[in-house]
């Protein structure tokens, strides 16, 4: 037996992953934005995240309540003689106007520009980290958990299940996808729960037809016709032995998905259908662009590079999964 087959598939797979340098720089980009959105509250706002105030220590924000800090100002909080704080390095939360200093360029106070109502690009973006992350996963995620099941129903059972099934997936192919999301978006009431229920609605065809393919291989094999053999019920079959051996390209399509995902929600906010203000997006600052195109170039520029960064992040990713699951592929 060679040393490759010792090794356990996922070891395999890890191993041709991290040969890919492009897909663990992608990887890697990825997860400082996923520490971005976690640490929003600490990068981004007017609210300390340590204080000491009349010898009371406090560790904020969003960590914990107190009751004597709920309507306390802390953007004119200044500290005492025995008062200290450590503020965020971009003191202005994400939806807190100036009009005074709207549209203001880059610059010392404001690293990248103002938009129209006078708030932090840099403190919008980052906030909108979160939320474009959130959609991304969660939409996937929905979409994950309806296609496996259905392609896992489709695929073991067959006859009038999977023909049923099927019709199901055509009937939703014969929609374009942002249309559907589109109409969807404009019956429910403006939510970002919505939005993340709306595109996981629409984009489970896929991994239902995947799953579907893997389970027409896999419900032939030795090992399944052991496991029926042994009297085991199709529930142990289908989750326990027949769905982790079809979730490879689940994965790899999943990747793709968020990407997906987060480029959908730009482009339903840019079309003013996405999260409600002041919610912070990266579509929500392109949507303001429109009106400022000519002058304020930073509105265009930086929502549209972390759009495209990440975007380009994950499919980078996708196809690093891909080459490194598929024997095909690997190096």
């Amino acid at each position: 037996m060679s040393k490759q087959q010792k090794q356990g598939y996922w070891r395999i797979v890890a191993r041709q992953f991290l040969r890919n340098r492009f897909a663990v720089a992608a990887f890697l980009l990825l997860l400082l934005l996923a520490a971005l959105a976690l640490a929003a509250p600490f990068l981004a706002g007017n609210i300390p995240m340590y204080m000491v105030k009349d010898g009371k220590s406090y560790l904020l924000p969003n960590l914990f309540t107190y009751s004597d800090l709920v309507s306390f100002r802390f953007d004119t909080w200044k500290p005492g003689p025995n008062d200290s704080a450590i503020r965020p390095p971009i003191p202005y939360p994400p939806d807190e106007s100036d009009l005074d200093g709207a549209l203001a360029r880059p610059g010392a106070e404001h690293w990248l520009g103002t938009d129209d109502r006078g708030r932090d690009v840099l403190s919008r973006l980052i906030w909108g980290t979160r939320i474009s992350m959130t959609i991304g996963f969660v939409a996937v995620g929905i979409s994950v958990v309806i296609g496996v099941i259905l392609g896992a129903l489709a695929g073991f059972y067959g006859g009038r299940i999977d023909m049923v099934i099927l019709r199901m997936i055509e009937v939703m192919l014969c929609f374009p996808t942002l249309i559907l999301i589109l109409a969807l978006v404009a019956v429910l009431p403006p939510s970002i729960y919505n939005i993340m229920l709306a595109l996981g609605l629409t984009r489970w065809p896929d991994v239902a037809r995947l799953v579907r393919a893997e389970f027409f291989k896999l419900r032939e094999s030795d090992f399944c016709i052991a496991a029926r053999a042994t009297g085991l019920s199709d529930l142990r079959i289908i989750f326990r032995h027949l769905l982790p051996n079809a979730m490879a390209p689940v994965w790899v399509n999943s990747t793709f998905g968020v990407a997906g995902a987060i480029l959908i929600e730009s482009a339903l906010s840019f079309l003013g259908f996405g999260a409600p203000p002041p919610t912070a997006s990266w579509g929500e600052i392109l949507n303001q662009s429109k009106n400022y195109v000519d002058f304020a170039w930073w509105l265009v520029t930086f929502p549209g590079l972390a759009i495209f960064i990440t975007v380009t992040a994950f499919n980078l990713v996708g196809e690093g999964l891909r080459d490194a699951m598929d024997p095909r592929l690997r190096q």
